[in-house]
């Protein structure tokens, strides 16, 4: 009797616990133990609340490099115009540059990394304001930038560099408090199991499971990324790459499933219908409010996303452009990835480092209006000055592109009240305004020399007590 008394206090102490647990993880992240478990299947899988570090993050840096970065001529997609395509001025250029028994292959040697300071790059990122970094681990050209284990002898610790870059840089990242996000190629051009896969119309799972399941998993257990940005799915359907088994993997079971954000790119059937967030297509620009988060990937080189020794000054994006475009995706809820490519010895060439930084100064007086804002009720004013708008909480920022000749802001979707404050970020004094029928809310913008003046383009509006 006494045993069976002890047992039933026992029993009761569990019981107490179990609840008093149950009422302290409810709406908590901190109690991952109890959360649901996401089913190998869409419905489930999309149901999966977005890690909000990725929406408040707002801006990141993209990093295109590879075996490709060695030719550095025409795109990143070198190996493919020529060999596949063989179009005349890429089978030209190997011609006029290289001998006549010169493969692919022979590139990978040349792809040292020697001027790879992993800490030089990633306090370039700081600086510019990126909040995430996001490298490519492989291309569509197969090349793995880590010792992948059945990527062998075509990877950066066999071949080139000889060092794990995929690791080195997400080291010096994460010193620096910024998410580590990996780039990943589903599919490989010229890997044999791909190609017969690929001849059996995706039937078969050759390339999938001997190949690429091994490297994705390998990746998220080596390095613990933040982000997998996959690519290269458009071929093949979801099922054929089985995207549907390693997500519920990750979201259940991986070191990362509480953190971890994924773009929609699992299979030619999933752009801008399924995963984490949408990228849709490559420079994607929504013209309304898209209803989910998504994220807009551009380069700084208008016609490449990998390294080109044949980049002219008019192919490179101004930072007018960048810092233009920057704004709007964060206004319609995006996120903004800038892509740089750097040479095959690990250089960012200084018309890139410009570029980033010029971002960065912007960003260190104008982020508050960009880093986890929120979309306000009306996004934008097409107008002479371009205003577009973004939020945090009653706040409300407008940030206008041009400056008006007349030095006086029209903005007519703020409602004024009595506790209407406007100031710009960058200058301390608080604005004058007015409001007059049919004209909307009328700022008067300081009268300042140009040194003085915070920005060069896009300045921004903070509006408290405005409906």
């Amino acid at each position: 009797m006494k045993m069976r008394a002890v047992s039933a206090q026992v029993l009761l102490l569990l019981l107490l616990l179990e609840l008093v647990r149950a009422r302290d993880c409810t709406g908590s992240s901190r109690c991952t133990g109890s959360s649901r478990r996401y089913t190998p299947d869409w419905p489930s899988l999309d149901s999966r609340p977005l890690p909000a570090w990725f929406d408040e993050a707002k801006f990141g840096v993209f990093i295109h490099w590879g075996v490709f970065s060695v030719p550095a001529w025409g795109s990143e997609w070198f190996w493919w115009h020529w060999e596949a395509e063989k179009l005349p001025a890429y089978q030209n250029f190997m011609k006029e540059n290289y001998p006549p028994d010169f493969s692919y292959a022979d590139f990978g040697p040349q792809f040292t990394a020697h001027f790879f300071h992993p800490d030089s790059w990633a306090d370039l990122f700081e600086a510019s304001g990126a909040k995430y970094v996001v490298l490519t681990t492989k291309h569509h050209e197969g090349f793995t930038n880590w010792p992948s284990p059945v990527s062998w002898n075509w990877n950066s610790k066999d071949v080139g560099p000889h060092r794990d870059l995929v690791g080195e840089l997400g080291t010096a990242i994460r010193k620096r408090n910024i998410r580590y996000g990996l780039y990943h190629s589903l599919l490989e051009w010229f890997h044999p199991l791909y190609l017969r896969d690929k001849k059996n119309d995706f039937k078969t799972q050759y390339f999938v499971r001997a190949k690429i399941m091994p490297e994705l998993y390998d990746l998220v257990n080596r390095y613990k990324p933040d982000l997998i940005w996959s690519d290269g799915e458009w071929e093949g359907p979801d099922t054929y790459w089985n995207s549907t088994d390693f997500l519920s993997w990750l979201y259940n079971d991986s070191p990362v499933k509480d953190v971890v954000v994924v773009n929609d790119r699992w299979g030619k059937n999933c752009s801008c219908h399924h995963g984490g967030y949408y990228n849709c297509q490559d420079k994607f620009k929504p013209e309304t409010l898209p209803d989910h988060k998504w994220e807009m990937c551009t380069s700084i080189d208008k016609m490449s996303w990998g390294y080109r020794r044949d980049m002219m000054i008019t192919d490179v994006a101004s930072e007018y452009s960048i810092i233009s475009e920057l704004v709007q995706t964060v206004s319609l809820g995006g996120n903004y990835l800038l892509n740089i490519g750097p040479t095959k010895d690990g250089l960012i060439v200084p018309i890139f480092q410009e570029r980033l930084l010029a971002v960065g100064k912007w960003l260190s007086i104008n982020g508050e209006a960009i880093y986890a804002s929120k979309p306000w009720r009306v996004q934008f004013e097409k107008n002479e000055t371009s205003v577009w708008y973004t939020s945090k909480g009653s706040t409300v920022y407008a940030i206008f592109l041009h400056w008006p000749e007349s030095g006086i802001l029209s903005l007519e979707s703020p409602i004024a009240t009595s506790t209407t404050q406007i100031t710009m970020l960058g200058i301390q004094n608080d604005l004058k305004w007015s409001t007059n029928p049919g004209e909307g809310l009328l700022v008067y913008l300081p009268h300042l020399p140009p040194a003085a003046v915070p920005t060069e383009f896009a300045w921004t509006l903070r509006l408290t007590g405005v409906k």
